[in-house]
């Protein structure tokens, strides 16, 4: 938008060495050029970038680019094709935009289009340029714009507070950060200012109050901070899934993390607190805040501060999570590798030598296993003096945790049991020699490695050691070991022990993660069948996550006005205690992501969150992971929201058009019959006899009333559209409403045109409805079967069937075709105004069969033998409990006991 000085800088929001993937190869590439201010230099930067690939020998226009009078960004036009704007004339002025047909029709490989938030002129195809941009990425067309970061919608709002401007023009963030590159076009406040200055950006008449409100430097460092952050975060993202599709574990140090361990007991206020002053001092890094607990799920220290420990997070910036693992180090490690994270914080206990050389401490062990990680100790008055580390909870924990679990469970048994069999044998086979007596020891002892794993097989050696000692080498019923060669038998007897033991544990350990990866893969492969496979499959993800994490509940929550949280979507839908009228995508406010038991963020504003069980740091890793189906999901939903809204406008679009046409076939007959009536009457040159005039005057009255079922019939049409009748149902005999309706009927001829036929004996005809709704219905009913009836007679019949009565309408007109659209709005059967298109208002059926399905009941065209029309009207008998079934309508509103005639079609 202005020229560029050396100071600029620019930055691209891809990860080095990943080039952009496009999921449709036909689709054109978006590439953006993202400034904090006007003045920075996007406009020059996108020119230069189109007269780079022009000098490459790539087809490039100019669709639309504003100068603004600045004459290095004119110069920059020269030796490229520009196009000619399309010219919209609103309110006597002449407005150029983009013409995007012109566009499409040159079919260039790239084209510049400036200024993409902004909005296009009143009568233009589309309303923002973004979505003329849409149009020409999705013919194939490579598009080089421009934005600014106070036009993003995320941020607009942030701007306003800074700088006291309200943008009027915004575009959705989602479209820049779909963009396959996005470049930050930067310089400094004080280089922009001095450009300012010198009239580079703004007239002279614009500089001065442009520098002392807009462009004051707290303002434009503050924007600045932000395009930095808004990239930042782009990066960061594409840098997450980068690392997560190429399966990197190793630390990048592209951002600083800092992780802090805590364990909910004193020490974890201080240590969460240091940990934030290190996170500041990085440069305001990102600051994870995790507690570890074990493999039961129950915290190694007392949790009464849990609380405290969640808000001080929130108050010092931090996220908040919470692992399981029974090995504290490698649960912290592992979670800080997932996170990318950059520091490890940590506290420490202080405890004696003695206590370090029997255990080194979760902090040692962090520190051996950190690789690239950095590793803060921090001391504090809360430490224990010799109980252990406070992530730990002393030695006692760590030794319990190795003697307990499945195969030491077996093993400790096979330690005992073996070496006595062995010992049994040598004494049953006394022939047997000392060596075959040493290799049954050695066999019992390698047999406990295999089974019961290191500590077990160590144990299992000693005792067969003892043993072979005691009561097979001289001398014999002694522990004393007199020949050099026993005391290799049992070192070797050691030795082998413990390396089969580890040969086992490392096998054991490779099949579990394999078996683990194997299944994470069978279950981010169902994940992505689900996401694929269903229109809405948000619902069913959300169920398989469910049930693979075993959580209580998961949800999706948005970011809603005010900062708070909403639920988007959640399984189960409803939870207990909650009110059953409501679900899954209410407005209620859903709590602070970080309150979940397990939280990943989809995307900015989105979060997947779970309650009801705390996960392992592998677990958790994986739950990450679920981001990327998640959001495949999110964003379907949203196309599939926006599709049926889209549908909507265009229903309403077409009814208002439709409307618009009827409204010049039915309206204008009786206008015009009512005007030349009046006319008339008013002429005094015209001389009426009293006849004449009393002709004119029913006229009027007759095309009075038609005006008025008409839009009697447009507002009930709209009411039934709104959901706003509200049938007052009762105990109502079909007789009755016929009569009633035949009554209404204008004319003593059209009366005389209807056969009502008795009601058949012994069957009752009451029915629960309406009588008002119910006397409309068959009135319509009955005027149009006399208007299309070919001039014979009308019959209407009565009948009862299982839990319904049915009224016939029966005419012997020319009936209708198969294709017939009689419930069709503003169209009539057979109806064509001047130009061939279906005119006429045509609400009469329309109306009705809303009103009878109002009422629970139908209205359903049936072919009368012989030929004609026959409409049945069907409705709940008041005899008959009807059977459970969903409501057919629901409405609300005034609609009760009006007796007009509507005009049907």
């Amino acid at each position: 938008m202005d020229d560029v000085e050396d100071t600029s800088t620019r930055y691209d929001s891809r990860p080095a060495g990943r080039e952009s993937v496009r999921s449709d190869p036909t689709r054109g590439e978006l590439r953006i050029h993202l400034g904090a201010a006007p003045g920075v230099g996007k406009t020059y930067a996108a020119l230069c970038e189109a007269r780079r690939r022009h000098a490459r020998g790539t087809d490039v226009v100019v669709g639309l680019v504003e100068t603004h009078g600045r004459a290095r960004t004119a110069e920059l036009l020269e030796g490229l094709e520009v196009l000619p704007r399309r010219t919209v004339v609103h309110r006597g002025t002449a407005l150029t935009e983009l013409d995007v047909d012109a566009v499409l029709a040159r079919a260039p490989e790239v084209v510049v289009v400036d200024e993409l938030a902004h909005s296009n002129a009143p009568g233009s195809v589309h309303a923002r340029r973004y979505e003329d941009v849409e149009q020409l990425l999705a013919a194939g067309i490579d598009v080089i714009s421009t934005v600014n970061v106070q036009h993003l919608e995320s941020l607009h709002d942030v701007v306003e507070r800074i700088t006291g401007t309200r943008q009027q023009e915004t575009v959705p963030d989602a479209v820049v950060r779909a963009a396959e590159q996005v470049e930050l076009v930067d310089i400094t406040p004080e280089a922009l200012r001095r450009r300012l200055a010198h009239g580079n950006v703004y007239p002279a008449e614009r500089i001065d109050a442009s520098l002392a409100h807009y462009f004051r430097p707290g303002n434009l460092i503050a924007l600045r901070e932000l395009a930095l952050l808004w990239v930042a975060d782009q990066v960061d993202v594409a840098l997450r899934r980068y690392r997560a599709d190429e399966h990197i574990d190793e630390v990048w140090e592209a951002r600083e993390r800092v992780v802090v361990a805590v364990t909910g007991g004193p020490e974890s206020l201080t240590v969460l607190r240091r940990a934030a002053r290190i996170a500041r001092r990085a440069g305001s890094a990102d600051l994870l805040c995790v507690q570890v607990l074990r493999g039961d799920g129950v915290a190694t220290r007392d949790t009464g501060r849990g609380r405290d420990l969640r808000r001080l997070a929130k108050e010092v910036g931090a996220s908040f999570h919470t692992v399981v693992g029974d090995d504290v180090a490698a649960a912290l490690l592992d979670f800080a590798r997932g996170a990318n994270a950059t520091q490890l914080v940590l506290g420490t206990s202080r405890r004696s030598r003695l206590a370090r050389l029997a255990d080194p401490g979760i902090g040692s062990r962090a520190v051996a296993g950190s690789g690239s990680i950095d590793v803060h100790l921090v001391p504090h008055v809360e430490a224990p003096a010799g109980g252990g580390t406070p992530a730990d909870g002393g030695w006692w924990p760590r030794l319990a945790r190795l003697l307990r679990g499945r195969r030491a469970a077996r093993g400790w048994p096979a330690a005992v049991v073996l070496p006595l069999l062995a010992c049994g044998f040598g004494w049953s086979f006394p022939l047997v020699g000392l060596s075959t007596d040493t290799v049954a020891f050695f066999l019992a002892t390698v047999i406990t490695a295999i089974i019961g794993g290191l500590v077990p097989a160590i144990v299992a050696a000693l005792f067969a050691g003892a043993l072979l000692n005691y009561f097979f080498t001289p001398p014999l019923h002694s522990f004393t070991i007199a020949r050099f060669e026993d005391l290799v038998a049992a070192t070797t007897m050691l030795v082998i022990a413990v390396l089969v033991a580890a040969v086992v544990d490392r096998a054991d350990r490779r099949a579990a993660q394999a078996a683990q990866a194997r299944a994470e893969a069978t279950l981010l492969t169902t994940f992505a069948r689900v996401v694929i496979s269903r229109s809405d499959p948000l619902p069913r993800l959300l169920e398989r996550v469910r049930e693979a994490f075993g959580f209580d509940s998961v949800a999706v929550l948005e970011r809603g006005p005010k900062s708070s949280w909403t639920v988007s979507a959640r399984m189960p839908a409803v939870l207990p205690g909650d009110d059953p009228d409501h679900g899954a995508g209410d407005d209620r406010d859903a709590g602070d992501p970080a309150d979940a038991d397990a939280d990943v963020e989809i995307d900015e504003g989105s979060h997947l969150v779970g309650r009801g069980r705390t996960l392992t740091a592998a677990e958790n890793r994986l739950f990450a992971t679920v981001a990327g189906p998640a959001l495949l999901a999110l964003r379907n939903r949203r196309i599939s929201a926006e599709a049926v809204d889209a549908a909507r406008r265009a229903e309403a679009s077409g009814l208002r058009t439709a409307l618009l046409s009827a409204v010049g076939h039915d309206l204008r007959t009786p206008l015009s019959a009512i005007k030349a009536a009046v006319s008339s009457l008013r002429d005094p040159d015209l001389a009426l006899d009293p006849a004449d005039a009393e002709e004119l005057l029913a006229t009027v009255e007759e095309s009075g009333d038609r005006l008025v079922a008409l839009v009697d019939n447009l507002l009930d049409s709209s009411r039934l559209a709104t959901g706003a009748v509200t049938p007052h149902r009762t105990t109502v005999g079909v007789a009755e409403i016929v009569d009633a309706a035949v009554a209404a009927l204008p004319t003593a001829e059209v009366r005389d045109r209807v056969e009502i036929a008795p009601p058949v004996p012994g069957e009752s005809d009451e029915v629960v409805a309406d009588p008002g709704l119910a006397e409309r219905i068959v009135a319509n009913l009955v005027d149009n079967a006399v208007r299309h009836g070919g001039g014979g007679p009308v019959s209407l019949r009565t009948s009862a069937h299982a839990d319904r009565v049915e009224l016939r309408v029966v005419d012997r007109g020319p009936g209708m075709a198969r294709d017939a659209e009689l419930f069709t709005a503003f169209q009539h059967l057979g109806d064509h105004d001047s130009h061939g298109a279906p005119g006429g208002l045509g609400l009469g059926l329309h109306v009705a069969r809303g009103f009878a399905r109002a009422m629970g009941g139908t209205l359903d065209p049936e072919e009368t033998p012989g030929g004609g029309l026959t409409m049945v009207l069907s409705l709940p008998r008041a005899d008959v409990p009807p059977p459970a079934r969903p409501v057919v309508a629901r409405a609300g509103g005034d609609g009760a006991g009006r007796n007009s005639t509507g005009v049907m079609a």
